[in-house]
């Protein structure tokens, strides 16, 4: 399931945008309403949030049955849950705070099996769908899992070409709060330097053929970047869009007042 759940966003790019939250309720039904809601993929979060390798599991089961593509994005410089996370049947991967072609090919060497990399092999895995899968199917299979690479610092931008001629990388995500804040504009994700500095990356991820993607807040953010050509679009989080509907609720039952 999970493969093909990859296959379905990787060939969704090529042609149109798609569009998920982050999630930090570990909630499967969450998880279910976002797929029903229609979202393409949730990205379930492990670096800001208070999900486990075991609140990930049930998450990930609700994804597939809600048809909705679960990412998980691991802890920043945690590597070994890489695996793990892939273990258990994610999609894909997005790993934070990437800075030079090294670490690619680390997240490169831990998510992927042989001969793309050495990510440890047991077939007694969700993934695997406990060893019921043929073992050559299976590592075939899930080497297409998404590997989601974030950019979000000086250090970064100045490694752009390096990182981007490593082998292996599905997308860049570029993170609007840590870039605003490596810019000493922090918080200022719609800062013209924001704005020049996303777009010198998404200019070099199309020559190199990536896919590129970011985080937006509202409706006219999400707007104004796929017109700029991004197509992975990280809209909100869950508990943010569970504020924003209660609130304009409560003010609609108060007349408007708030």
């Amino acid at each position: 399931m999970s493969c093909l759940q990859a296959r379905k966003i990787k060939e969704a790019v090529k042609t149109r945008p798609v569009f998920g939250p982050f999630s930090k309720i570990a909630d499967p039904a969450v998880i279910e309403v976002l797929g029903h809601a229609g979202f393409d993929f949730v990205i379930l979060d492990m670096e800001h949030g208070p999900n486990s390798a075991e609140t990930l599991q049930n998450l990930i089961r609700a994804a597939e049955i809600a048809g909705i593509a679960p990412i998980v994005r691991v802890p920043e410089g945690d590597l070994g849950i890489i695996s793990k996370v892939l273990d258990i049947g994610a999609a894909g991967v997005q790993v934070p705070q990437i800075t030079t072609a090294t670490a690619v090919r680390q997240a490169v060497r831990v998510a992927k099996f042989s001969p793309q990399g050495e990510r440890g092999v047991c077939r007694f895995v969700r993934s695997a769908e406990y060893s019921s899968m043929e073992k050559q199917i299976y590592f075939k299979q899930a080497n297409e899992g998404l590997l989601i690479i974030q950019l979000e610092g000086r250090e970064a931008l100045e490694n752009l070409d390096e990182i981007l001629n490593e082998p292996g990388i599905d997308m860049i995500f570029v993170g609007p709060y840590d870039l605003s804040q490596s810019l000493g504009v922090p918080g200022q994700t719609t800062h013209p330097l924001v704005v020049e500095k996303t777009k010198e990356i998404l200019a070099a991820c199309q020559k190199n053929g990536i896919a590129v993607g970011n985080f937006t807040e509202t409706p006219e953010q999400s707007r104004f970047w796929v017109e700029q050509g991004l197509r992975y679009m990280s809209f909100s989080v869950d508990v943010g869009l569970l504020y924003e509907g209660c609130r304009q609720v409560v003010s609609n039952l108060r007349g408007g007042r708030g």
